[in-house]
């Protein structure tokens, strides 16, 4: 595994998470990159996302599999509030 900057990897997810925003504002919902660290993308579900009940359900089965399978170094993704 390569070694990439924060500032790399930060864009890369960036990339991603905008391939995935239609998705999520079809549905009246929106996400928010709020860090990147060792690893571990935190986001904030914002919208219909934010208390729809299967937001758990999007942020791992769908935006966290996206990451781990583009950007190399993520390994998890976790919601904050």
């Amino acid at each position: 595994m390569t070694e990439k900057t924060k500032e790399v990897i930060y864009d890369e997810v960036l990339e991603v998470l905008d391939k995935l925003r239609p998705f999520l504002q079809r549905d009246g919902g929106d996400v928010d990159l709020v860090d990147v660290e060792d690893g571990i993308v935190k986001l904030k579900l914002m919208g219909a996302c934010g208390s729809c009940p299967s937001s758990t359900i999007t942020l791992k089965a769908g935006i966290e599999r996206a990451l781990v399978e583009e950007v190399e170094g993520i390994i998890e993704v976790v919601q904050v509030f």
